[in-house]
């Protein structure tokens, strides 16, 4: 090939440092936002946060300096604030039988702050713990009796216990494992201490835990219960033999083979619906996670509209230091002004971008809530549809941008702390040429199931044509799949005699 030279022109967009750092920021949740502040005060020394109340405290060395107004309290009042606060050193030598110590020392702080007349204290509330399930069981292990050898066992018995509080591993298993560790010539191990172990570990809370199944979770919990409880008996029966039908819903079968009654039956239903199947979960295994909201929503009722700000604690005020931008020479080339003046280039980007953010935030925030007006007066089902292409429009942005916004953002509203993403829904076309939302509908079938017979549950197919009836469009594959992303179980398992 010949070699020459071409002249060509091309368009490209390149990303500047300054919106590389203002997407970043704007795509960063509420704590992952703190997090980078807080780093950029640590790294750049001409950052730093705005103090509020100057004006308080220039106001009160005013007013110390100009001397005190306020009126002076009279002896008699001194006096009194003197007798309230003294306690008295010595106990009287004569005492009445039924002294309480109020009369003796009255209004004395108790321990822990906590009056001494609150009957609702709960020291455990005030000292819990979120230890896993394991090691609730493994504290109640070292506070029970046991020899060398049953405590090995029970230690297998706790390390095989899975999160719902049931046994992972099979009995067989765990004779198997623990036979080769603690069997010898003169003492083998044998089942029957495998399961008198387990039997005791079974004792332990919560009720039900290292259950090998659901009949005998349940089972370890009715056994509990006090002897004379009214239908234990019957319970412990259907339990035992009669799960399957109770899981079938097949009432008529299951009065049958027990010859019970029908108000005898409902009664053995409300006790089985008392117990835990899941006794693990009541075992905390992990920390709380907090959401803090980017915006609040409020109404003004004097003037009919719903007001939308920013959550003013989700991020400090930074300013420039004005002591170090001072120091910062045009002329000068030093190494020091250098970094000086690079520092202070990059706080102002970073204090220009986090106003961007919150432009972007608010503005798109406004704009939903604009368009979900039913949904703060009325509630779910009267949501609208809306997609990110219609904020997108209405605040003239990309998409992109509309998805960075509404992610791990969340909204607080009279109704509750909502993500924005939640605002977001497809649409359904109803007999009338409008549009319905997919959350509408699901609140809807949420509220006709709530309301529903529970001798006859409504079908899907039936939840179809009522939903119709009101204009309403939506097929029957569809509310099954809105029934199944609301947890409802179908028609045949929400049938009940209660």
């Amino acid at each position: 090939m010949k070699t020459s030279l071409q002249l060509k022109m091309s368009q490209q967009l390149t990303m500047t440092p300054q919106l590389q750092q203002a997407i970043r920021l704007l795509q960063l949740s509420t704590l992952d936002l703190q997090q980078e502040i807080q780093e950029a005060l640590e790294t750049n020394p001409l950052l730093e946060m705005r103090e509020d109340g100057h004006d308080s405290e220039e106001t009160a060395n005013r007013e110390s300096m100009n001397g005190d107004t306020s009126p002076d309290p009279e002896p008699n009042q001194l006096q009194d604030d003197r007798k309230e606060v003294e306690v008295n050193e010595h106990i009287p030598d004569d005492l009445a039988v039924d002294s309480s110590w109020d009369d003796i020392y009255p209004n004395t702080p108790t321990s822990h702050g906590v009056a001494s007349g609150d009957d609702d204290f709960n020291f455990e509330n005030v000292h819990g713990t979120t230890d896993s399930l394991w090691d609730h069981l493994a504290w109640q292990l070292n506070l029970t009796t046991f020899s060398d050898r049953d405590r090995t066992i029970a230690e297998a018995i706790i390390e095989s216990v899975n999160d719902e509080g049931y046994l992972s591993s099979s009995m067989d298993d765990l004779f198997e494992g623990l036979s080769k560790e603690l069997s010898t010539d003169d003492n083998p191990l044998e089942m029957d201490e495998v399961e008198a172990v387990l039997h005791r570990v079974q004792h332990f809370d919560p009720p039900g835990v290292c259950a090998r199944d659901l009949a005998d979770c349940l089972s370890i919990q009715i056994k509990q219960l006090p002897d004379d409880l009214p239908w234990r008996e019957e319970t412990l029966l259907v339990i035992n033999q009669h799960l399957d039908l109770l899981g079938s819903r097949d009432y008529a079968q299951l009065m049958r083979k027990t010859r019970l009654k029908e108000p005898e039956l409902r009664d053995i239903l409300l006790l089985i619906q008392s117990l835990n199947p899941r006794p693990g979960n009541q075992i905390a295994s992990g920390k709380d996670e907090y959401v803090v909201p980017d915006v609040i929503v409020s109404k003004d009722i004097k003037n009919n509209r719903w007001l939308v700000e920013l959550n003013p604690e989700i991020a400090p005020k930074l300013r420039v230091n004005s002591s170090y931008a001072s120091m910062v020479k045009r002329a000068d080339n030093s190494s020091d002004n250098t970094y000086l003046k690079d520092q202070l280039q990059e706080a102002r980007w970073f204090i220009k971008s986090l106003q961007s953010r919150n432009e972007t935030l608010l503005k798109v925030a406004t704009n939903i809530v604009e368009h979900q007006r039913g949904f703060l007066e009325y509630g779910e089902e009267a949501m609208k549809p809306l997609v990110l292409h219609d904020v997108a429009q209405a605040v003239e942005m990309h998409e992109s941008t509309i998805s960075r916004v509404t992610t791990q953002k969340y909204m607080h509203t009279p109704r509750g702390i909502f993500e924005l993403k939640y605002f977001f829904s497809s649409h359904v076309s109803t007999d009338s040429g409008g549009e319905c939302s997919s959350t509408a509908i699901r609140a809807i079938i949420k509220k006709l199931i709530s309301a529903e017979n529970t001798r006859k549950p409504l079908s899907d197919s039936k939840i179809a044509k009522l939903l119709g009836e009101q204009g309403i469009q939506v097929a029957r594959r569809t509310i099954a799949k809105y029934r199944e992303a609301m947890h409802i179980p179908p028609s045949n398992e929400r049938k009940s005699l209660i």
